[in-house]
């Protein structure tokens, strides 16, 4: 096989990129299936006619690498063998609370159950290949770990505490279970019960915990605003900036100079201005409106309709360090009264902000509504802007919505230059507002919320938020600019990161129908499934019904998460054929991608539609934007994953102070609405302070209760009382546990004693039918709010998991053996340690008999702007 080149089908490729080509992976992944058994690497040399130490080298390192990224997998024998000739199945660890797991597997089939012995090899997130072991007790396929590809965390964040005098910490993530031995020596001078960080050493084998050193002690477990120094560290948050970015950003000027202002349209004469929350420090857009003059009437044609971003892109160039930290933080994470930003504060509420008064380098997006609502045109070029104004919603929300208050007239005469052009934009809003009723968008009504911190950074109250016309204006003029961005990005054939919102997955939809048929309601059943429209449609139809908050929630929750791709799948839920996100470069690093593709455009030498230019000079578009699909997708990935790591760490921050919250309110009761129904208890909201927290089905007044899926509730055997998703209630604070992000709740007398058949709900509800006792439990929410491809509790009852935690779990005796060994790489001991000291009190995260109860759902008080 001397002459691989003329069979491999990548050759060209591999004789562009290497002065001296080997056989590309593809051919060696063909090779080896051909051959029909393993090879050693010295066979693959042989058969392959490579001849000179430098193929030799780079076929060992692509092996390597190929291993490395699991196509290939090395064996005992000392030959590679490709994965899927072996019958392994790669994916992704996701770990549960009671030690047991599962694989995700990357091809989409099911989930490989993995017992607590398998996950003492693992942790929560690691890469692996796994081989199906047999069915486990509920029929699903179990697995053992062949290989681990990657590890999700260098360093683990947790309590440290001492037995015998071994180190040791307690991971805060609760789907880590393993105990990390600390080094002797390495404890960094930590204090019991402190939160450390501590670096793995040796991972976990069958026979060793994991151990490590400390290589920071975060702080005291109570103090002020250690759970986000927790969450920063649980979560892997970037929060402390390379030295090379601090130096870059030095280097930039306060503001925008002269030089970077011209070859650029000159709109500072237009009144721009922002339009954010009362606390927000970084203005990525500015917006401006007026009417366009008609055939008949002065103002009958429609509106023009200016955009202005911030041009984050003139600053992060390519291959900076800035643009590198960038991509690796994401997106901004917005804590409670904390912000970790994308950029340096130099540039997200410096230079880049669109502060008022002053000039700023914007991307702009002009487009022509008409009377309808239509976009009729767009287009695309590089501004200079000055903000006339720094506004609130609520501001102009007096000034909109209430204009006879005396509040309004003050507030016309202080902000008397913009107010028109203020005007024009709400009257637009009105006629966009109707356009997207007509296209059939989605329009759930949700409630926020928004903490009050008081002394010492505990909560003094949480607050709903009000969303007023002021918060629905700016979203729509930041609906209609992305919108004109994805149909640019389109027209233009230019790949790019797509804001994607699939259907709702059929498993959720035929759940939906079933709990629709039960109340008479129904979706439309078209081949292609529901459309937007009919989800809307149906919203309206119920909108006047007492059960339309119940209906809305089990509509919302049968949809899938918006991600980013670039393939264009349109989003679901906007009802778009195209969408994308162009609107907050500042704090989504898809936005500046975004700029990127369409400054490229504009520099370049094609004459194109849609864009303006103003004498800048051409640059080569790989220069500015050298992306091509494949880069986009993983690009897609990891904002995706970014994304939903910030929501996970926020949610757990806001778990954490709710939990503080309600430390001092043990033993008083409340009312509160059914939030979740499960197999195995209650999630009830608490109406006036918005805290969640379980009722364990054990805590239920006596009866045995099943869970009736269909109808979202748990209905008693014996005495026929239920309790259903929506029903109000009033309950008790039974336990706190803060270290688990738990609230216990139970049924107060007034609800425990209530006559069965007393009407409880805000909603009606329907006939009973029998309750399906041999459905399986549905799986708790975790404590931080988990995934849907959390383990369901049902895999083990409490007493399996209680066993099977024994045996994940080291004993006390053996921790000096055990360190020992870590340490020689001998043979463990058998001897016992004289005295074992007790077990540290509440920071053990053992199986508990309620299930895992989430403190929150809502967010805090600095929140990303309500923008799309």
């Amino acid at each position: 096989m001397a002459d691989w080149q003329s069979l491999d089908p990548e050759a060209a490729r591999e004789a562009e990129k290497y002065e001296n080509p080997i056989p590309s992976r593809e051919l060696i992944l063909q090779h080896l299936a051909e051959r029909g058994s393993p090879a050693s690497r010295e066979q693959l040399v042989e058969e392959f006619g490579l001849s000179t130490e430098d193929q030799f080298e780079a076929l060992r390192r692509r092996l390597r690498a190929m291993e490395r990224d699991a196509q290939l997998i090395y064996t005992r024998r000392g030959t590679y063998a490709p994965v899927d000739k072996l019958d392994l199945i790669l994916g992704r660890i996701s770990g549960h609370r009671d030690g047991f797991g599962f694989l995700i597997p990357d091809d989409g089939s099911d989930d490989l159950f993995m017992s607590p012995a398998q996950m003492r090899l693992v942790f929560d997130g690691d890469r692996a290949l796994a081989r199906v072991s047999g069915l486990d007790r509920r029929g699903r396929r179990e697995g053992v770990i062949v290989e681990v590809i990657s590890r999700a965390h260098e360093t683990i964040v947790g309590r440290y505490f001492e037995e015998s005098g071994i180190g040791f910490v307690i991971p805060d993530n609760p789907k880590i279970q393993q105990e990390v031995l600390v080094t002797p020596g390495r404890n960094n001078n930590a204090k019991i019960g402190q939160f450390v960080e501590v670096k793995i050493t040796h991972w976990p084998t069958p026979r060793f915990q994991p151990q490590g050193d400390v290589v920071e002690v975060v702080g005291n477990y109570m103090a002020p605003g250690m759970e986000i120094d927790v969450a920063l560290r649980t979560y892997d948050i970037p929060h402390v900036w390379p030295e090379a970015v601090l130096k870059e950003a030095a280097k930039l000027k306060p503001e925008v100079e002269e030089k970077d202002k011209e070859n650029r349209v000159d709109l500072r004469h237009l009144p721009f201005v922002t339009i954010d929350g009362e606390d927000a420090r970084d203005f990525d857009d500015a917006v401006y409106c007026e009417a366009r003059p008609g055939k008949l009437r002065l103002f009958s044609g429609g509106w023009k309709l200016y955009v202005a971003i911030a041009d984050v892109s003139s600053y992060v160039k390519i291959g900076s360090a800035l643009d590198a930290e960038s991509q690796v933080r994401g997106n901004s994470v917005y804590f409670p009264e904390r912000v970790v930003p994308m950029l340096p504060e130099q540039l997200s509420n410096g230079l880049c902000s669109l502060n008022p008064l002053v000039d700023r380098l914007a991307m702009v997006c002009e487009m022509t509504i008409s009377k309808t609502g239509e976009m009729t045109d767009y287009v695309f070029y590089e501004a200079v802007i000055h903000s006339h104004a720094r506004l609130t919603y609520n501001k102009v929300s007096t000034i909109l919505e209430q204009p006879k208050t005396a509040d309004a007239k003050a507030l016309r005469g202080e902000y008397a230059e913009v107010v028109p052009h203020l005007k024009q934009l709400y009257a637009m809003y009105k006629v966009l507002l109707g356009a997207r009723h007509v296209r059939g968008a989605i329009d759930f009504e949700t409630q926020e919320t928004r903490i009050i911190f008081g002394s010492e950074r505990k909560i003094a109250e949480i607050r709903p938020t009000t969303r007023n016309d002021a918060h629905k204006l700016i979203e729509e003029c930041m609906l209609a600019a992305n919108v004109a961005t994805a149909e640019f990005l389109k027209k233009h054939e230019i790949p790019a990161l797509y804001r994607v919102h699939d259907g709702p997955p059929p498993e959720r939809l035929e759940k939906l129908r079933a709990f629709l048929g039960e109340l008479g309601l129904s979706l439309h059943k078209g081949k292609e499934g529901p459309t937007p429209k009919d989800y809307q449609a149906l919203l309206e139809t119920v909108r006047d019904r007492p059960d339309y908050h119940l209906i809305q929630t089990v509509m919302l929750r049968s949809l899938s998460q918006a991600v980013y791709s670039s393939d264009n799948n349109g989003h679901f839920g906007l009802n778009y054929e195209a969408y994308t996100h162009f609107t907050s470069p500042i704090r989504r690093y898809p936005d500046l991608l975004t700029h990127r593709a369409i400054r490229s455009v504009i520099r370049s030498k094609q004459d194109t539609p849609h864009v303006r230019r103003a004498g800048a000079a051409t640059i080569p578009k790989a220069r500015i934007y050298p992306y091509d699909e494949a880069i986009l997708e993983q690009l897609g990935e990891q904002c995706s994953m970014s994304e939903r790591r910030a929501d996970e760490a926020t949610r757990d921050v806001v778990n954490w102070l709710k939990c503080e919250f309600m430390k001092d309110r043990v033993g008083e009761s409340f009312p509160g609405v059914i939030t979740a129904v499960t197999g195995f208890g209650l999630f009830v909201e608490l109406t006036d302070i918005y805290v969640e927290g379980l009722v364990h089905v054990t805590a239920l007044p006596d009866d045995y209760y099943h869970f009736d899926p269909v109808h979202h509730r748990l209905a008693g055997e014996r005495s026929g009382r239920s309790f259903r998703l929506g029903d109000t209630v009033e309950v008790r604070v039974m336990r706190v546990d803060l270290d688990e992000r738990k609230i216990d709740f139970e049924m107060s007398d007034k609800t425990a004693t209530a006559p069965v058949g007393r009407k409880r709900r805000t909603q009606e509800t329907a006939p009973a039918p029998a309750a399906d006792k041999g459905k399986p439990a549905a799986k708790p929410a975790g404590r931080r709010g988990s995934s849907a491809k959390d383990a369901s509790v049902e895999a083990y009852r409490p007493g399996d998991a209680a066993a099977k935690n024994a045996e994940v779990r080291k004993s006390r005796e053996m921790k000096k053996a055990l360190l020992e060994q870590a340490k020689t790489g001998g043979k463990a001991s058998s001897g016992k340690s004289d005295a074992v000291a007790s077990k540290p009190g509440k920071h053990r995260k053992g199986p508990s008999k309620s299930g895992s109860a989430p403190a929150a759902k809502s967010g805090g008080a600095r929140k990303p702007k309500a923008k799309s």
